[in-house]
């Protein structure tokens, strides 16, 4: 007879894991919720205040790209938490499939971030942002 040592038998493993996925799956959601909240706040506050163009609109989708971005991750940790035991062939292959597609949307998200961002510290000199700059620093932001 062979000696095994099983600290939890495969079935309680295996909800535990589902419950700890239903938890980084909900933090994601409520990650991206908040980021989509706080987004509206702000656009909505901007408009009433007449700030509502260019560098403050594209300030507003950068954040929301980055509550998005980190959104996504934690979705994407759940996914593969979620093939952590015993996986058959059809969920590995539900993974891949979901990994590819949310691994290209935080690629892309994160590429118009920082295109954003360029644009951004580009523009830091421009007379369409509203914010006081410093002038000691050749118009650039860090």
């Amino acid at each position: 007879m062979p000696l095994s040592l099983e600290l939890l038998p495969e079935s309680a493993l295996r909800d535990v894991i589902g419950f700890l996925v239903r938890l980084i799956e909900s933090a994601g959601a409520v990650v991206i919720f908040a980021g989509a909240v706080w987004a509206f706040w702000q656009f909505v506050s901007s408009g009433v205040r007449g700030r509502g163009q260019g560098a403050e609109f594209n300030r507003i989708r950068l954040r929301l790209g980055r509550f998005l971005v980190l959104g996504l991750e934690f979705q994407l940790a759940g996914d593969v938490l979620r093939t952590a035991v015993a996986p058959s062939f059809t969920e590995i292959g539900q993974l891949a499939a979901i990994a590819a597609i949310r691994t290209a949307l935080n690629y892309f998200l994160g590429r118009e971030i920082a295109q954003e961002n360029a644009e951004l510290k580009n523009a830091g000199s421009s007379p369409e942002q509203t914010r006081p700059q410093s002038r000691h620093g050749g118009g650039e932001q860090t």
